[in-house]
């Protein structure tokens, strides 16, 4: 049997999914179609339902519920992993509200987060994530929603944190923040699904075996990204609960989707 299997070429998604991907486990028959996209591009075909097994953001996984089932393995979710709010030069808070800002898409959890710490801002356009560092450098944006490696690389660029929002939300919550999951179709057999879920958490597990080392699969797709800023990467966003989310975790995006819905009814 061959499934679609859509995930990011960040460091965080190659390094869980290289084992599975290059046969360096056994998939017991199962074969893999591989599409690495970006994240928002992966929450646009959640709607179409377009892959077999998919990455999400949990906005777009909220959305879906219909059609996708959340695995327990393969999850971003943690402590001190959320997005950044960055510029070029320092703003007030409550000029934000009159800011142009870049985010990395509208189902994506950054601008979830962004409108749970500023639900004032509203001057949003989506930006290709690799791109908006530039886009806020070239002033093309006032402000900018930054994720993945470039929480590591804006310092360097000349970039400023206006707010981790991230931290606003464990603040407010006290909980950890739920970025995204691997959602698999409902219409999978169960047998399927259990089947992927258990295969996912072995190729973590396999990946972690072999840490520090860096392979080929995840250099690849990095392109031109440090090693160190690599193994960042995968040290802040994988971690026990990208191997199984745990009751702690599933609490934890249960607490997310409470306050998603509340958010964004009074919309």
């Amino acid at each position: 049997m061959k499934l679609s299997l859509g995930f990011s070429p960040c460091p965080n998604d190659t390094f869980i999914f290289d084992a599975l991907v290059n046969k360096k486990i056994d998939t017991q028959g199962l074969k893999f179609d591989v599409i690495l996209e970006d994240i928002q591009t992966l929450n646009d075909w959640g709607d179409h339902g377009k892959l077999d097994i998919s990455k999400l953001s949990f906005p777009a996984f909220f959305r879906n519920e219909h059609q996708y089932q959340m695995l327990n393995s393969g999850a971003a979710l943690g402590k001190g992993v959320g997005p950044l709010l960055i510029a070029k030069r320092m703003v007030n808070v409550p000029d934000i509200a009159k800011c142009s800002i870049a985010i990395p898409g509208e189902q994506t959890t950054a601008n979830f987060l962004l409108s749970f710490a500023f639900p004032f801002a509203k001057n949003k356009t989506p930006v290709l994530f690799s791109s908006i560092e530039d886009a806020v450098l070239m002033e093309k944006f006032d402000l900018g929603v930054i994720i993945h490696e470039n929480r590591f690389t804006y310092q360097q660029k000349g970039l400023i944190k206006i707010c981790d929002l991230g931290e606003v939300w464990e603040e407010r919550q006290k909980a950890p923040i739920p970025l995204a999951c691997i959602a698999c179709k409902s219409s999978l057999d169960v047998q399927i699904k259990n089947h992927v879920d258990n295969l996912i958490q072995k190729s973590v597990e396999y990946a972690y075996s072999n840490y520090p080392e860096i392979t080929d699969y995840t250099k690849q797709h990095a392109q031109a990204m440090d090693e160190n800023v690599m193994r960042q990467h995968i040290e802040l966003y994988v971690n026990n609960y990208s191997v199984n989310l745990g009751d702690d975790g599933k609490k934890a995006i249960k607490q997310l989707q409470k306050v998603y819905y509340d958010i964004f009814s009074l919309q």
